[in-house]
């Protein structure tokens, strides 16, 4: 699928900011008061929440972010701009007196997650705050490739507000209520499945989601006045609805609901640079339900990369290439400027040696390559009795690897034929030898790569494993499956 280009993207996000708490620690016990865990708090670790969090992985995916905003004169607010800029977000809020930062604290006792409890004004922010608020949004706006409004009742979108954003070009509106944007005519909105069924003013009693907002995706066109609705449906993925085409689905893998604080906030990070990048709208919504699935398998409110986005796409397209798909898919991450590092080998038995020379490889570029001998190709360099694990096996195994970005097959002794094609940027194999003794090194070098022979583990070699395997007596053998 097609990816973000390398242009940086200079995005304003516009918002309801929030400080994220996370009280840490272990329960042992039962209060005597009542039947609840006592918590010995151990850690305490803080994120941007809500709009700061969305602006938060926009610099994380490569993005020029500028967040504006209201806070109050309180630590939290302190803590939340000090943790902004110590993750290279430009910060442009308002400061109101009296005015409580929203702050969300969550209490996990051993893993789980027992009570959370909030501190927040959803008041309208007063009048002098608009104005000089609406001020900042007019200024930013007209150095912006993108914009992204997070409105979550906070107060802070007045009319008023809202109207310094009417002529947007890419306006991407992430609200729990939509119907009061459709003035501002945004690019995309993202309501969740509750607050969809709120605007068509349905009542929540369908069992197939997907099927009831197909049925009503020109409705919902036309009550958000959007050119694309993105509906969320949780641990079901993402519906999206344009005008002449059909609803498009992405999938999400399932993880635990108490993981998913702020995958929302980075869904729309992802699709909204995607978008800017000059993705078509099927690929945004795929970066992006790419990049939630990424924070939902970390703690805490966790942020994608660009470097984790771009492996979990890879990731989808799948690491089992053939040649020809390969060489495309690597001229993409090319032109994009990043750095392919190539291996080759029989991978008969992976074990600890493979594994921690392919972890070492990959850290040494942006893109893994392992090239994998044909079950034909084993047997002419190894002997009778090779390979023990077929081919497919082998790369299957390989694929699974989170070092591991694509795995390709050649049948040839050397791997001369895809070095061709490939032409990496790093050569790469481990083993004590010089890389003068490599048969490829002459070839990768005339083609504007290096060579570098990597660490490996004594004693951890296939053929010595099938060999302890051999020698021991018929009785201990692992009986056939």
């Amino acid at each position: 699928m097609g990816i973000a280009n390398e242009k940086t993207v200079n995005a304003v996000v516009i918002g309801d900011v929030m400080l994220d708490s996370w009280l840490l620690g272990s329960a042992k016990r039962l209060a005597q008061e009542a039947p609840v865990p006592v918590m010995n708090l151990e850690a305490t670790e803080n994120a941007p929440g809500g709009a700061a969090n969305t602006a938060a992985n926009l610099v994380a995916l490569g993005a020029r972010v500028r967040l504006v905003g209201v806070v109050g004169d309180d630590p939290p607010g302190e803590e939340l701009v000090q943790s902004l800029r110590l993750l290279g977000v430009e910060t442009d809020l308002v400061t109101v007196p009296g005015r409580r930062t929203a702050h969300k604290r969550r209490l996990v006792a051993s893993g789980q997650l027992t009570a959370r409890y909030d501190e927040e004004d959803h008041d309208v922010i007063p009048a002098e705050a608009e104005r000089e608020l609406r001020r900042r949004v007019s200024a930013a706006v007209r150095r912006a490739d993108v914009v992204v409004a997070c409105d979550y009742g906070g107060g802070v979108f007045t009319p008023t507000v809202r109207g310094a954003l009417a002529g947007v070009d890419l306006l991407v509106v992430d609200a729990h209520a939509v119907a009061p944007w459709r003035e501002c005519a945004p690019a995309a909105v993202l309501p969740n499945y509750a607050e969809v069924v709120r605007l068509l003013g349905d009542e929540d009693d369908e069992v197939d989601r997907p099927a009831y907002l197909m049925a009503r995706s020109d409705r919902l066109l036309e009550l958000t006045g959007a050119g694309i609705v993105v509906t969320t449906l949780d641990g079901e993925g993402t519906l999206m609805h344009r005008s002449g085409c059909p609803p498009y689905r992405t999938y999400a893998e399932p993880a635990p609901q108490h993981m998913a604080t702020g995958a929302g906030d980075t869904y729309t990070a992802a699709f909204a640079l995607w978008l800017a990048s000059g993705a078509s709208p099927e690929e945004a919504a795929q970066a992006g339900q790419a990049a939630a699935g990424v924070v939902v398998r970390r703690s805490g409110t966790a942020i994608c990369t660009r470097h984790d986005l771009l492996r979990a796409l890879r990731r989808r397209e799948g690491a089992v290439q053939t040649p020809e798909r390969l060489a495309e898919l690597l001229d993409e991450h090319r032109r994009r400027g990043e750095r392919i590092v190539f291996t080759n080998g029989c991978f008969d038995v992976l074990h600890r040696g493979h594994v921690t020379y392919l972890e070492e490889a990959g850290r040494l570029g942006d893109v893994l390559v392992v090239a994998v001998n044909s079950d034909a190709s084993v047997a002419r360099l190894k002997g009778p009795g090779r390979p023990v694990n077929p081919c497919e096996d082998r790369m299957s195994v390989l694929g699974a690897l989170n070092d591991v970005d694509y795995v390709v097959e050649f049948d040839e002794d050397t791997p001369e034929r895809l070095l061709r094609m490939i032409r990496p940027e790093l050569y790469v194999k481990g083993g004590d030898y010089l890389p003068e003794m490599l048969p490829e090194a002459p070839l990768v070098r005339a083609l504007g790569g290096e060579v570098r022979v990597l660490g490996y583990l004594p004693d951890r070699s296939t053929t010595a494993i099938i060999g302890r395997m051999r020698s021991l007596p018929e009785r201990l053998l692992p009986p056939e499956v």
